[in-house]
């Protein structure tokens, strides 16, 4: 084995019951480079990672860690071996500080035994210093953005001194300063010898920030190359086994009759919650037409779709209408009952009840229409579950499946099916391709086209303004809580956007 070589999984085999999850897993992982695992939804990086974190007990395989065979058998063994992991779903306990997360398990003592706040703060204030995340280690992580909270997890975690950090899609909550920040510290791991598993489905960081790529597909170990001598396309074809087509920019339809209006939208929140004020937001929305909404994190933009779907009622002042009568939106009810459907930044936490079957999630809107006094009609359920399986394209052994089992783009479209069950005019899609693959994402975008084409009014957040520019007639940018651009897709580029994003007035 290569000197140079600080880790090598080979022949790695696990299942779960029938379903085999990692058929030949294989990962070499140099001292001190920033290495990219790679592939698909289902490919099996999660599972391959889990076992290195000692999450998960391979069925057959070795791990040789410095050049000697070891196991792995929990999370305590992977630390004291000097292996940290980011997670994607945030480990955080949120009625804590952000320092009693810091150092949760390893607090800092004072001689009599007790925990030492003081240090304990102190130690947190120059951590997160390095992250330009300006917060008290005070404050509890319940307070924070998303994104806030996201750094966080990846400053617990580059705080333990590993020689090896696994990033699971860090950058999934983050704003371009804050990924740009954290790009800075992966530089300074690498610089210190430390080597860093990174994972994510956005391709432009990989050839920004790893130095080898190693791609998974349906399980099995693909290939490893060198990032400076591969194309995105080399990169895709190995990930889903053909070439994508040329573009995945669907087909513009006529936009038709405005559908949804909002006038002088004001959202006012008591100074101590973290979320965005919204400040005389005015905007319409035609039928057949995709709406994007672009801006930074803390912009405003998830509190606009929350405002649409009745959460902030007693908050909020200003106008709705729908085809052209005002309308009171009080509650998610009132939402759904005029036709509105909002599809969550947060699948996991929000969109979706992970311990339920994908059937039971699909059913979720729609009860009461499928109940009989108290009991739901079984035999009314099951053609739809099986519908919009079918129509969704959700890759499962049976509607039966749990919906924590299905990789990030089969989850996403259970919940889009979900939704369409409602017969929605107006579609509120906060984040709708975030965490998940290439290959996902083009199914995603083909659902998106099929039901503007269908005459449905879509509204479309999205952190990559790639992808608004790809898929959306109209583009508007928000800073700050105030609407401060609007674009038709011909007069939109990135530049164009990323400044109106970062203008403090309006453009009203």
């Amino acid at each position: 084995m290569d000197k140079n070589t600080i880790l090598t999984m080979q022949g790695i085999v696990k299942s779960f019951g029938v379903v085999r999850a990692v058929t030949n897993g294989h990962l070499e992982l140099k001292k001190g480079e920033v290495h990219a695992l790679v592939g698909a939804n289902g490919a099996g990086k999660s599972t391959l990672i889990n076992i290195l974190s000692g999450s998960l007990r391979p069925d057959a395989g070795i791990i040789s860690y410095n050049g000697e065979s070891t196991v792995i058998p929990s999370p305590l063994r992977a630390r004291a071996l000097g292996i940290g992991k980011i997670h994607q779903e945030l480990q955080l306990v949120p009625e804590l500080s952000v320092g009693e997360n810091l150092f949760l398990g390893r607090e800092p003592r004072t001689k009599l035994g007790f925990v030492h706040y003081d240090k304990l703060f102190a130690d947190t204030a120059a951590i997160m210093a390095s992250f330009d995340l300006k917060v008290s280690p005070k404050t509890k992580v319940k307070e924070l953005r998303v994104g806030e909270q996201q750094l966080v997890e990846i400053a617990k975690a580059t705080s333990l001194n590993a020689r090896i950090v696994i990033m699971d899609e860090p950058t999934s909550a983050l704003s371009k300063h804050e990924t740009k920040k954290l790009f800075d510290v992966v530089r300074h791991l690498k610089s210190d010898g430390v080597s860093v598993i990174y994972i994510t489905h956005r391709m432009e960081e990989v050839f920004e920030i790893t130095d080898r790529i190693t791609v998974m597909r349906d399980g099995a170990y693909i290939a490893t190359v060198e990032t400076a001598v591969t194309t995105r396309e080399d990169l895709v074809r190995m990930m889903v086994g053909h070439d994508l087509a040329k573009t995945s920019t669907p087909a513009q339809t006529s936009a038709g009759a405005e559908i949804l209006r909002v006038e002088d939208m004001c959202l006012t929140f008591p100074p101590f919650y973290k979320k965005a004020n919204l400040q005389h937001i005015s905007f319409s929305l035609h039928s057949g037409e995709v709406l994007g909404i672009a801006g930074l994190m803390g912009a405003g933009r998830t509190e606009l779709f929350e405002c649409l779907f009745g959460l902030h009622a007693r908050a909020m002042s200003g106008q709705i209408r729908i085809d052209g009568k005002q309308v009171s939106l009080r509650s998610p009810q009132d939402a759904i009952r005029h036709k509105i459907a909002l599809l969550t930044e947060d699948r996991k936490g929000q969109g979706l009840v992970l311990s339920r079957s994908i059937g039971e999630n699909i059913s979720l809107p729609i009860l009461k229409a499928l109940s009989s006094w108290i009991f739901v009609n079984m035999k009314r359920e099951r053609p739809l579950w099986r519908r919009q399986m079918e129509n969704m394209q959700i890759k499962a052994p049976s509607f039966h499946t749990l919906a924590g089992h299905l990789s990030g783009g089969n989850q996403q479209k259970v919940v889009i099916g979900r939704w369409l069950l409602t017969d929605p005019r107006i579609l509120l899609l906060d984040e709708p391709t975030r965490g998940i693959d290439v290959g996902a994402k083009e199914e995603v975008y083909q659902i998106i086209s099929t039901l503007s084409k269908a005459g449905k009014g879509i509204l479309v957040v999205s952190s990559e303004l790639p992808e608004l520019l790809d898929i959306c007639d109209r583009i508007l940018t928000f800073c700050e809580g105030r609407l401060t651009g609007e674009f038709a897709r011909s007069e939109a580029n990135q530049e164009v956007l990323l400044n109106a994003a970062t203008l403090s007035t309006s453009f009203h």
